[in-house]
């Protein structure tokens, strides 16, 4: 990897950047990735490059939902796994969830890798690998419709990382609770999701880790009262509102600007 100063003003972005490219070279990320993650960027700039109070009320209705889970299953695709893997290995742990390989670019090579990456990481057992990826999703013509009979499929709630809209859909209509993380509040993903959590998944993360541990403690009816208390629908709109706050924002100062530049003239 390329040392990234510290002091540069895009230091973290380039970091990630630098980590992509890394597991690309080891066969985990595809080049597909590599523009899922520029698209990504961009959306990030518009929410600000920071994790808003919609998705922080996302994320603690997200960890409820995953405690109160009776099959939970985190689905880990190439940039997932090259970005948090530690943290989905963490979240694992607190929420006591399978994590399952599930990817649109699947190849056995691309297994393995990612399953090493969890494995040295910590996570104990890897599903969704080879012939284990047994079953299909209906309604899926992709790749991404082989899932593993002991995870994704039995699962009631899924952790979905950076997915593709058709298969959120796909599950939803198969009864299960999908949580999703999207920076694209207008994606498929986002709006067919039971909970979206529109950030970036380094941020949101770790802070689901968090919110898991923070909430264990509590009751059944604390956790129910939070997924009860949360509107996902109106917390999109949030989404939506803040970017569109910050645009306004944004013009705004860059007119002052620009007419204080002028008045020198």
């Amino acid at each position: 990897m390329v040392d990234v100063p510290a002091g540069h003003p895009r230091a973290e972005s380039l970091r990630i950047r630098e980590m992509l490219v890394r597991e690309f070279e080891r066969g985990v990320v595809v080049p597909q990735g590599l523009i899922a993650q520029g698209r990504g960027e961009a959306f990030d700039y518009l929410i600000g490059e920071e994790t808003t109070m919609p998705a922080l009320e996302a994320i603690e209705a997200a960890a409820a939902t995953l405690l109160l889970a009776r099959h939970p299953v985190i689905s880990v695709n190439g940039n997932v796994a090259a970005l948090a893997v530690t943290d989905v290995v963490a979240l694992a742990r607190e929420v006591d969830a399978e994590i399952e390989v599930n990817l649109f670019h699947r190849t056995r090579e691309r297994e393995l890798a990612i399953k090493d990456l969890v494995e040295k990481a910590g996570g104990k057992k890897v599903l969704g690998v080879g012939r284990d990826a047994s079953t299909m999703i209906p309604e899926l013509s992709s790749k991404r419709r082989r899932v593993d009979p002991q995870g994704i499929y039995t699962a009631d709630v899924v952790l979905v990382p950076l997915e593709d809209g058709d298969r959120t859909e796909a599950l939803a209509k198969m009864g299960k609770t999908v949580i999703a993380i999207d920076l694209n509040p207008l994606s498929r993903t986002a709006t067919q999701a039971t909970i979206i959590i529109v950030d970036n998944v380094v941020r949101a993360l770790p802070l689901l880790v968090k919110e898991a541990r923070r909430l264990k403690g509590k009751g059944d009816r604390a956790l129910k009262a939070i997924i009860q208390g949360f509107d996902n629908d109106k917390n999109l709109s949030l989404c939506l509102q803040h970017i569109i706050q910050r645009l306004k924002e944004l013009s705004a100062s860059r007119l002052v600007i620009e007419r204080k530049l002028l008045s020198r003239l």
